[in-house]
């Protein structure tokens, strides 16, 4: 990645209110990039976009529901942006068995509808769309392998199979309207099990380590042997900043692309709260939590040699890097310091790696 290429770049970032959205606009702050960007609100409290005043850098903020085709046509006429990273989502598994209308409506919908602005715009003003989806769009028959990108598409729950749709209508649209040489080029980002600091998202295992320790209570954990590919999310970011890179210079990269771990980080739930339990300063244990539960896969993991081979992309910071920046992360908020010259310093860090 070179950061200089972003100094002045327009992008336009959906869902930079979430955890992923908003460590991405911080990244993209510190290279100079003009970052508007579109959501229908922050999602959690407390949150990483308060704590790490991540509005204070934004060019400018849009509010509107992604699911509004309307609203969003006019965001992206508005905001004129050269890029255009896709990130906003339900991202929740088991709410997606409660809310499974508004799953399908934000994940499927809305990147029709940021598909479909882009369209309407024309090549004049964007130029590459990065549409970020999930490792769970792959349809998940525990072959015990790590999928790649030419496996099909699907999903057991409504969440999975959401994001295997939202990646057949980005083939769609990129097969339809996005083909030409001169029109915007379109590719997705696919990765999952992203953790990292700032993050309160619900039914997810650091967030809920970290709210189990501000209550002093036991960790309640499914499924500690679910094992999943876990890594920063700084690691996939830098992936899908790569891809818009690299479409806006003319490459052939308008496809999907795995961004996972290396092998040795794909490890069951049980090792990582053992080993966030063992960094941590107080003392913190963990109980099963009996249910019930929906079904969740037993065994997820990326294959990414596609990225590596013809991007050079390559995660930087393995699992105890990244725990460890977990943890200082938190400990820095429960003192109460500077939460967005810490994450600043993290993706510095994390850059330098």
């Amino acid at each position: 990645m070179d950061p200089t290429f972003w100094s002045g770049r327009r992008v336009l970032l959906t869902g930079h209110t979430g955890f992923k959205g908003a460590w991405l606009s911080l990244w993209l702050q510190s290279m100079g990039a003009e970052v508007v960007g579109l959501s229908a609100g922050v999602p959690t409290e407390p949150s990483l976009f308060g704590l790490a005043r991540v509005a204070d850098g934004l060019h400018d903020e849009l509010r509107a529901d992604i699911r509004d085709p309307e609203a969003v046509g006019w965001a992206v006429a508005a905001s004129r942006p050269e890029v255009v990273l896709h990130l906003a989502a339900q991202p929740m598994v088991r709410r997606s068995f409660a809310e499974p209308r508004l799953t399908y409506e934000t994940n499927v919908m809305g990147t029709v509808n940021v598909l479909d602005a882009v369209r309407t715009a024309g090549a004049e003003t964007v130029r590459a769309v990065v549409n970020v989806t999930s490792d769970k769009c792959y349809d998940n028959r525990e072959q015990q392998r790590p999928f790649v990108e030419a496996d099909c598409m699907g999903g057991h729950d409504p969440y999975s199979n959401s994001k295997g749709c939202a990646e057949l209508v980005t083939d769609a649209y990129r097969r339809s309207f996005f083909s030409g040489p001169d029109g915007p080029r379109v590719a997705s980002g696919r990765a999952g099990n992203v953790i990292g600091g700032g993050d309160w998202g619900e039914d997810r295992l650091i967030p809920d380590i970290m709210r189990a320790a501000a209550d002093g209570a036991p960790i309640a954990i499914r499924n500690p042997e679910a094992v999943r590919p876990w890594q920063h999310v700084l690691n996939p970011l830098s992936g899908y900043l790569l891809v818009a890179q690299r479409l806006l210079a003319g490459d052939p990269v308008d496809e999907g692309w795995n961004f996972g771990p290396v092998e040795s980080d794909v490890r069951p739930v049980r090792f990582l709260v053992d080993r966030v339990t063992a960094l941590w300063p107080d003392e913190l244990a963990w109980e099963i939590d009996p249910g019930p539960h929906p079904h969740e896969a037993h065994f997820l993991s990326l294959d990414s040699a596609k990225a590596h081979e013809r991007l050079g992309w390559r995660p930087r910071w393995g699992l105890e890097e990244t725990l460890a920046s977990i943890v200082e992360w938190h400990l820095a908020a429960r003192a109460g310091e500077d939460m967005r010259a810490i994450s600043t310093r993290q993706v510095e860090a994390f850059t330098a790696a």
